[in-house]
């Protein structure tokens, strides 16, 4: 709270300072109405009807999907006040000291001089000394620091010290690495965080899962920014992949899930030799509709190579308002649709079919990672014939097997998406699927699958963004765990926003 000698004297500066103060206000009252949400949610899922017969452990990872979001609310808090100054208060959750089996790594921070300003020399008189858990792969350690501080014996101009160090857990007992080592074994490896707890305990290590929901939901607070970063960067490209897959999410009032939504919007140049990095980002949604694909390609202007899901013909319609996008199909899809019947038995059309397009591939195959023009010149060469041939056959097979059969139906699904299929004939940039992003999307279904759901929407949300930075590492040959240690620690010491491009995954191997 300012006091009177504090304000400014001109009008201006006051009216200024008062609006700034109305808009932390009015972001206040959104923050208290999101959590005011999230603890009904936490009650329905604790003392709900019926709450007796979930399964612990499930009960468990729907508790820390919502204890992340509040915590992440609780940062955005922290960092919404007066020239972005975060709140030193502390914070009273697993306090205690750490275990003194585990090695320590001691650092001394020394003040800048050591002369005084009369000139005399500085003696040291004491010192503060902190812990904070520290990891390295396969054995936990800890941090001591110690700040010396200093006076002077020949006045009494005061103590010196250096300042303490800034952190990402105010007061906490993690360092950024062990931050970065709880995100990627949540959502690289797959291991919840009541199972990392367990792992913990087994060094003596006793923290909550609670706990470790707190430091994960902090940050991913502060990387969302370079969330948002690559999301911008990707869409700022003419050529992009994009797939969705289930997200179930746990409705605390019913006690079983929803079914929400998880868009990979991808980028890969490579096949073609392009020069920006791949890379991917995820964004939750409550449902599959064409309007989500809409709303997170807002920007985006160029081809967007997809499945067949008649949602994103929203995309393409006549009376869309927007940057124009055209849709490149994937013939991976296609072709697994003449698969399937073949494996039901005898289906000679079916295989013909299989075989026709397996030539597309095998050209594609010798063209990958060569330049657009040599590509395109190929493609015209010696697919274009083939695809020409391909089209007769289908029209002559459409017409004498049943509209309404299996087969029917597949023929009707290539003859449907004809022009997207043959989009890249004439674009040497465009590959002959979308498997690219299905690539990228196959850890979200095996952490789905080891998770069951999500606790919370915006549980999910947190998981979206952390999961876009760690598979943009993997796809730019990245660490992970580097990589978000690195950039936790460039955030907490200040990285500027103007600057947030510096942070994206691929920027790592140049230094962050």
């Amino acid at each position: 709270m300012l006091n009177a000698a504090e304000l400014p004297d001109d009008i201006a500066s006051l009216k200024a300072m008062l609006i700034a103060a109305q808009a932390r206000e009015t972001r206040k009252d959104e923050r208290i109405e999101r959590l005011e949400k999230l603890v009904a949610a936490f009650k329905q899922a604790a003392f709900g009807r019926k709450s007796e017969k979930a399964d612990p452990d499930q009960f468990d990872l729907a508790l820390e999907d919502l204890e992340t979001a509040i915590a992440a609310i609780h940062a955005e808090d922290e960092a919404d006040g007066p020239a972005g100054k975060k709140s030193a208060k502390p914070r009273a959750i697993n306090r205690g000291s750490l275990p003194r089996h585990l090695p320590r790594v001691e650092e001394v921070i020394e003040p800048d001089s050591l002369v005084c300003a009369c000139g005399g020399c500085l003696h040291r008189i004491g010192e503060d000394t902190s812990e904070r858990l520290d990891v390295i792969p396969a054995q936990f350690r800890v941090i001591v620091t110690r700040r010396p501080r200093y006076a002077c014996r020949a006045c009494t101009d005061g103590v010196i010290q250096a300042p303490a160090p800034p952190r990402l857990i105010q007061s906490g007992l993690p360092t950024e690495a062990t931050v970065a080592h709880v995100l990627v074994s949540k959502y690289a490896d797959h291991l919840p965080l009541y199972r990392q707890a367990q792992i913990m305990s087994r060094q003596g290590i006793d923290l909550d899962r609670s706990t470790l929901a707190d430091w994960v939901g902090r940050a991913a607070f502060e990387l969302r920014p370079v969330f948002e970063a690559l999301i911008l960067d990707l869409k700022r490209s003419t050529k992009l992949f994009m797939d969705e897959t289930r997200a179930p999410v746990l409705d605390p009032g019913a006690r079983k899930t929803k079914t929400g939504y998880f868009w990979a919007l991808a980028r890969d140049d490579r096949p073609w030799n392009g020069g920006a990095p791949p890379g991917v980002a995820f964004t939750y949604a409550p449902g599959r509709g064409g309007l989500h694909a809409e709303q997170i390609l807002q920007g985006f202007s160029g081809v967007l190579q997809v499945d067949g899901y008649a949602g994103y013909n929203r995309l393409i319609a006549p009376d869309r308002v927007g940057p124009n996008i055209q849709l490149a199909y994937c013939w991976a899809h296609a072709r697994r649709k003449l698969v399937e019947i073949t494996r039901n038995g005898s289906a000679p059309i079916a295989e013909e079919g299989v075989r026709r397009v397996g030539e597309l591939y095998q050209i594609e195959a010798e063209l990958r990672g060569r330049d657009p023009q040599f590509r395109l010149a190929a493609r015209q060469e010696r697919s274009a014939p083939l695809l020409a041939d391909l089209e007769q056959w289908l029209i002559g097979n459409r017409a004498r097997v049943a509209a309404k059969s299996p087969l029917g139906e597949a023929l009707k699904y290539i003859a449907r998406y004809w022009d997207g299929l043959n989009l890249f004939l004439s674009d040497g940039r465009v590959e002959i699927d979308n498997n690219s992003v299905e690539r990228t999307i196959r850890p979200i279904a095996l952490n789905r699958k080891n998770a069951l759901f999500a606790g919370h929407d915006a549980g999910a949300q947190n998981w979206a963004a952390i999961a876009s930075l760690i598979e943009s590492c993997k796809l730019n040959a990245v660490d992970p765990q580097a990589y978000l240690t690195a950039t936790l620690t460039a955030i907490v010491n200040g990285h500027k926003q103007s600057r947030i491009d510096d942070l994206l995954p691929w920027s790592y191997r140049s230094g962050v």
